[in-house]
């Protein structure tokens, strides 16, 4: 019977990490494809990152025309007397006008404008892919806490069927006094905490299947076992620094955070140059001052400079603001970059360590599962006490426990590597997806000049 249970102990364990699953199974590679196409938190940055596509034509509009009409109606009573004349009645006056205004020059705002919306664009579009990362993460790790939390609860579950077992021959051997009431109270109280362990065990299940449903989109059903993705990992830990350093989409973002600065600066100072607008207007009016019938047509081309001489130091305020902004964004790209090599070196150590527990997990199984099976056969002939036995027992059961935490934590560690270094991402997965490329929604919006809908018809 103890060899049978132990067995069954091992087809747990591997069912949850080894064994093949039906074909109708969720995969890792499914459930990542679901979430890389329908989590709301990824989504959300695609619709924010179309946003930002926006400010193009916000900042090339400063190189077009603007366009404005304006008109005029009432109504206008004169009575007048000159010379012996009088002259009485009423006119509805009307009065239409076009105006035209192109700026020639204002300090190099718009140029400036226009490469600081690049910037940010860049910068949203690296952030969309630091999101893509973490949703991806979280999938996976959220999928292997659901492998893991499964498989404690089947262990637990068994654990308390090899206790009931253990209690019932107990009190057995307690009826023909081979044991005392210390050994029974020793048994109940073992299959008691058992109990407690696997109610707890559930309650982690159900937190894991509630983080699984809110990331991938769906409820867990048979999740077929993860691999690892070391094979995509650099050889050493320095050759992943290096491609973090260089690669990592938080940094890339950081740095267009600085460019999108340091034209902020030159936009402000841009304030302090002379303004030249080119004005065209043309008006055309009928019963012109209570004269019926009389009209007027007015046409005037005009060049227009404004020059700043004193804002109250408002300008100035605002463009040593902007220097101090950069001064602080070229300090978080210094930060980002410390944080990017942290968050390496602590993956690539974790990813190390859960290797040497599997090991070390694994050989503590196998000599726990010898040990036990030799304690229960020297309790047979009293050489061993009930307390040894269950003290066994518990000591297997935890070192399967370790042994499955830390197949889960080898294979969450592969993937928290792989992003740290900036290159987690649905192409270098291969998920069977269809990929999102921002540019496609830039294209469509860039050169547009009017309209009030989204490529998508809203």
């Amino acid at each position: 019977m103890a060899k049978r249970r132990g067995a069954t102990f091992a087809a747990v364990l591997a069912g949850c990490l080894a064994l093949a699953a039906p074909a109708w199974a969720e995969t890792m590679s499914g459930a990542l494809s679901r979430a890389y196409v329908g989590n709301p938190d990824l989504n959300q940055e695609r619709a924010g990152t179309r946003a930002q596509d926006e400010n193009i034509p916000r900042a090339t509009a400063g190189w077009r025309p603007t366009v404005n009409a304006t008109g005029q109606f009432g109504y206008n009573y004169l009575d007048t007397t000159q010379l012996g004349v009088r002259t009485h009645g009423s006119t509805p006056p009307t009065t239409v006008g076009l105006t035209v205004t192109q700026n020639v020059f204002n300090g190099n705002r718009t140029l400036n404008s226009v490469r600081q919306a690049e910037s940010n664009i860049f910068g949203s579009r690296e952030n969309l892919r630091n999101t893509e990362q973490d949703v991806l993460l979280n999938g996976a790790t959220a999928y292997m806490n659901v492998l893991r939390d499964t498989a404690i609860l089947d262990l637990r579950r068994n654990n308390i069927t090899v206790l009931e077992e253990q209690l019932r021959q107990t009190r057995d051997r307690f009826n023909v006094g081979e044991v005392t009431r210390t050994d029974v109270a020793q048994a109940e109280s073992s299959l008691a905490s058992s109990r407690s362990d696997y109610f707890t065990a559930q309650a982690n299940l159900q937190t894991s299947i509630a983080n699984f449903r809110q990331i991938i989109g769906i409820e867990p059903t048979r999740l077929e076992p993860a691999r690892t993705i070391e094979a995509l990992l650099p050889k050493d830990m320095n050759g992943a620094v290096d491609l973090a350093l260089g690669e990592h989409p938080a940094i890339q973002a950081a740095f267009h955070a600085v460019d999108a600065a340091e034209l902020q600066v030159k936009l402000v100072e841009g304030e302090l140059y002379p303004t030249l607008n080119v004005v065209g207007s043309v008006q055309h009016g009928t019963d012109y001052l209570g004269i019926r019938n009389a009209t007027f047509l007015n046409g005037v081309v005009q060049g227009q400079l404004s020059i700043p001489i004193y804002e109250g130091g408002e300008v100035y305020a605002r463009a040593r603001q902007a220097k101090e902004t950069l001064a602080q964004a070229r300090l978080q790209a210094d930060l980002q970059r410390d944080s990017v090599r942290a968050a390496v070196v602590s993956t690539w150590g974790q990813l190390d360590t859960a290797r040497a527990v599997i090991q070390s997990a694994k050989a503590a199984v196998k000599a726990a599962e010898i040990a036990l099976e030799g304690i229960r056969e020297e309790a047979k002939v009293g050489q061993r006490t009930t307390f040894d036995v269950l003290f066994a027992q518990q000591t297997l059961l935890n070192t399967r426990v370790s042994l499955v935490t830390a197949q889960r934590d080898r294979v969450v560690a592969s993937y928290a590597v792989f992003s740290a270094i900036g290159r987690l991402s649905a192409a270098n997965l291969g998920l069977n997806v269809a990929e999102y490329d921002p540019t496609i929604h830039f294209e469509q919006i860039k050169d547009k000049w009017i309209g009030l809908r989204t490529p998508d018809g809203r």
